[in-house]
C-alpha cells in the first residue's frame, strides 16, 4: 500500500512543482499521467493475466470468493468518496490553475485506489479478471478533459 501513496506523492509533486505551466499544459500532464496509468495497468492484465473471451462469458463465483467481489465495489465507492472529498476542499478563492493542481491530487488519489484494486484483483483471484477489467475501463472512462474538470470545479466558483 505504501508503494500505491509513494506513487501519488511522486505524481504530485511533479505536477504541482510545475506551476508556470499554461491551463492547458496542466491538463496536458495529467492526461499523460492518466494514460500511463491506464497503459501499465491494461499491460499487466495482458501479460499476468489470462486474458480470453472465455473467461468473460464464463465467470463463475465460488462461494470462497464472494468477498473479494467487495474490492472493486469498495474501490469505486472509496475512490469517489475521497476524489468529492478532496475537491470539496479546494479553496473557492483561488485562481482556476491553482485549482487544477488540487484537482490533479484529487484524481491521483482517485486512480491510485482503482488501480490497486485492479492490481489486487489479478493476483489474488485471477478468476475474476473480468471485474478487474471492468475498473479498467471505468479508470479509462474517467479520462481528464478541460470541460469534464471545468464541471467538477464549477461548485467552488
Amino acid at each position: 500500500m505504501s508503494a500505491v501513496f509513494e506513487k501519488i506523492y511522486f505524481f504530485s509533486t511533479f505536477a504541482t512543482n510545475h506551476s508556470n505551466q499554461t491551463m492547458s499544459e496542466k491538463i496536458k500532464t495529467l492526461q499523460t499521467i492518466h494514460l500511463a496509468l491506464c497503459a501499465g495497468l491494461l499491460t499487466a492484465y495482458i501479460f499476468a493475466g489470462n486474458l480470453s473471451l472465455d473467461s468473460f462469458l464464463n465467470v463463475s463465483i465460488e462461494p470462497a470468493q464472494w468477498p473479494y467481489l467487495g474490492i472493486p465495489v469498495a474501490a469505486f465507492l472509496l475512490s469517489n468518496f475521497l476524489f468529492r472529498f478532496f475537491i470539496k476542499k479546494i479553496d473557492a478563492r483561488l485562481s482556476f490553475e491553482e485549482k487544477i493542481t488540487e484537482y490533479q491530487t484529487a484524481s491521483l488519489i482517485r486512480w491510485a485506489i482503482l488501480e490497486g484494486a485492479a492490481f489486487v484483483l489479478i493476483f489474488v483471484t485471477p478468476e475474476l479478471i473480468a471485474f478487474g477489467v471492468l475498473l479498467i475501463v471505468y479508470l479509462a472512462y474517467l479520462r481528464p478533459t478541460e470541460q469534464r474538470i471545468k464541471e467538477h470545479l464549477q461548485h467552488l466558483a
